[in-house]
């Protein structure tokens, strides 16, 4: 397994051996002894699966301590575009975001501290989409950022009409005007 730092400190790509022959591939999507070696422990308690048609944007959404996820995604059938903006107020990249192609094809996986909002939006027909956490989600402590904020000036890469937004992220605040983590 490849692991890869990215410019966000804790943010990292992991790219799997993928064996793959005449009956179809194999890969290890989580070890944690690899995980130990490159000095990364979490400690997953949870894991999650959504399904979801093209355009359809979830996100940004994210925990408030003391229930705060660090979550290992991957894409098990089609293709997003996955993005994160560091939140953490201590941060050199606070404010900043990441964004990396994530599908069934490439089979990367994008492990993401504690301290980071995270998007997608489907860029296949259809998209299953899963992610293991650190921490049990709380309803609580959820926070969003509104997707279309001009001050992250994200690319969405699809057109604005096909996008599709539940209520819930419509009414996000900014990102200046989020909960500082």
């Amino acid at each position: 397994m490849s692991i890869t730092k990215t410019d966000f400190k804790g943010l990292y790509i992991f790219e799997p051996r993928v064996f793959k022959d005449e009956r179809g591939y194999f890969f290890e999507s989580y070890n944690s002894m690899i995980w130990a070696e490159a000095g990364i422990n979490n400690n997953f308690v949870q894991d999650n699966e959504s399904k979801s048609s093209y355009g359809t944007l979830r996100g940004f959404h994210y925990q408030r301590p003391p229930f705060a996820q660090a979550k290992l995604i991957r894409v098990t059938q089609g293709e997003v575009l996955d993005v994160v903006i560091d939140i953490r107020t201590d941060s050199e990249t606070y404010g900043q975001s990441f964004s990396i192609i994530l599908s069934n094809e490439n089979h990367k996986q994008l492990l993401i501290p504690k301290g980071f909002a995270h998007a997608f939006i489907a860029l296949s027909e259809t998209v299953v989409f899963n992610y293991k956490c650190d921490n049990f989600y709380n309803k609580e402590s959820e926070g969003s950022i509104h997707p279309f904020d001009d001050q992250l000036a994200i690319d969405w890469r699809v057109k604005n009409e096909d996008i599709i937004l539940s209520e819930k992220d419509k009414l996000s605040p900014k990102f200046g005007d989020h909960l500082k983590f």
